[in-house]
């Protein structure tokens, strides 16, 4: 039962009083409680405290009161140490003014409400994502598109899905920490600004295609200067196009359309290559026969030289004995005429005449009986001709005799 219940028996658990009709009275619990903390700290004394005055019961309080302020003092004091990890920065304030900027190690400022400290990592590498929002702690492993942000308009007024990602990191910690309030929103307005103003200088065909890496050049350049401008202190390391694509849509259309694209270049390829195969060899004919003219050329003119040349010397003997040069030129122009037919001429010897024998009807004669048989026979009594080049012509004495003796008779008769 408590103390104060009703029934109970007023117990004062402060005072030590037995006879209490009232409530407790706390200004003597204060007093008993000063009394044994004095009695702690206060280091002697005997009696039981009646017979004290009242500035030896106050002084162990002043005591006490020293001791906790100092040990206040302390705590607060040793508050104002902190550590700076590797690749962080340490920015200081007092009242909220810029002081300075401290490295990695251990530091010790004014603590609080005097001087603070903000760390700012500056080695790491802070993202933000326009377009698309990833999952699962890496870009795009699984990504959430954001249509408002991704769609944007063309210079050839067509409508691409662009996402786009950006990587920074803090140069300068005191213009990130008081130059903007917010640096990630900030960062995130100014290159959705950026996209929107290369992209809608661009047409669909080159961003889509060759202009890639253009695009992103354009575009990180752009951010740059505007957070520079702001004096932001954030330093742009990458951009990444993670995809640019038409709309969903008609991305069926433009698949066609990329794949008549392809279509096109291959065979512009495959002409190419005929071209690169036909055209060579068409220019070394073309060489070959100017070389060939330009052989011929020489030839005729050289030939022409020599036979000119032949005639004055010619003329030069002729003009020295005309008739042995006439007989000559006779003789060898009737060489060359014979030489040129199947007729051949026999002088038998001791005879006034010639037996003129008719070689082309005698071997269109054999002709038939040489195709006929493999192995042709030979006889004494008639001449055999053998298909060559130069055909040798076999001639028996008494044959010849014959026909010089029918030649005779026949122009005798005539």
């Amino acid at each position: 039962m408590s103390w104060n219940e009703p029934g109970g028996d007023k117990k004062d658990p402060w005072s030590g009083r037995r006879d209490q009709n009232g409530p407790p009275d706390l200004d003597e619990a204060i007093r008993a409680l000063q009394e044994k903390l004095g009695k702690i700290f206060g280091g002697g004394g005997g009696g039981d405290g009646s017979d004290r005055s009242s500035a030896d019961s106050g002084k162990p309080m002043k005591n006490l009161g020293f001791i906790v302020a100092g040990a206040a003092v302390f705590l607060w004091g040793v508050s104002g140490f902190y550590i700076v990890d590797e690749g962080n920065h340490g920015v200081e304030t007092r009242f909220g003014k810029y002081i300075g900027i401290t490295q990695s190690g251990l530091h010790w400022h004014i603590p609080a409400p005097i001087e603070q400290v903000n760390i700012v990592n500056v080695k790491e590498q802070r993202f933000i994502e326009v377009g698309y929002r990833s999952m699962g702690g890496e870009q795009m492993a699984g990504s959430i598109p954001k249509v408002e942000e991704a769609l944007m308009l063309t210079k050839d007024e067509n409508y691409v899905d662009v996402r786009l990602a950006v990587q920074y990191q803090v140069k300068d910690a005191k213009d990130f920490i008081f130059n903007i309030v917010n640096p990630a929103a900030t960062l995130k307005q100014v290159t959705e600004s950026a996209q929107r103003g290369v992209i809608g200088g661009s047409t669909m065909d080159f961003v889509l295609t060759e202009g890639r890496s253009e695009i992103v050049t354009q575009i990180k350049k752009e951010i740059q200067d505007v957070m520079d401008s702001y004096k932001s202190g954030v330093q742009i390391t990458s951009v990444n196009l993670q995809d640019a694509q038409p709309p969903e849509q008609v991305q069926n259309a433009f698949a066609d359309a990329i794949k008549a694209r392809e279509d096109e270049q291959r065979l512009i390829n495959e002409a190419e290559a005929y071209s690169n195969d036909v055209v060579p060899k068409a220019r070394g004919a073309a060489a070959r026969k100017m070389q060939e003219a330009e052989g011929y050329k020489e030839q005729v003119i050289a030939q022409a030289e020599g036979e000119t040349n032949r005639f004055s010397k010619l003329y030069a003997e002729y003009r020295k004995a005309p008739d042995i040069t006439r007989k000559r030129l006779y003789i060898e122009s009737m060489e060359v005429v014979f030489s040129e037919t199947n007729t051949v001429m026999i002088d038998v010897k001791g005879g006034n005449n010639m037996v003129y024998l008719p070689l082309d009807k005698m071997m269109q004669h054999k002709a038939p009986s040489l195709a006929a048989q493999n192995h042709p026979v030979q006889t004494s009594n008639e001449p055999t001709v053998m298909p060559s080049q130069s055909p040798t012509i076999a001639i028996d004495e008494h044959n010849v005799d014959r026909a010089g003796s029918r030649g005779r008779d026949s122009r005798g008769r005539q």
